[in-house]
């Protein structure tokens, strides 16, 4: 299992990212879309560094969000 951040950008594009696999992340139409799409990113991902005779990262278990305020600029 792997935890993902799921968000909508700034033209209502839904981004799936997943923390503990740099770089790792997709994107979808809607949310469906983008977490499908980034359970297929994840897989793929594993696979091509077990290919490689990498590790794969641990998943965080301490993964936490926070909302803190910042000055408007």
């Amino acid at each position: 299992m792997r935890n993902i951040i799921l968000y909508m950008d700034e033209d209502g594009v839904w981004i799936a990212e997943c923390p503990s696999l740099p770089g790792c992340g997709s994107d979808g139409k809607t949310r469906e879309e983008a977490i499908e799409r980034v359970k297929e990113a994840i897989q793929v991902y594993i696979e091509a560094l077990e290919e490689d005779g990498l590790s794969v990262p641990e998943e965080y278990d301490n993964l936490e969000l926070i909302a803190v305020e910042t000055e408007a600029g």
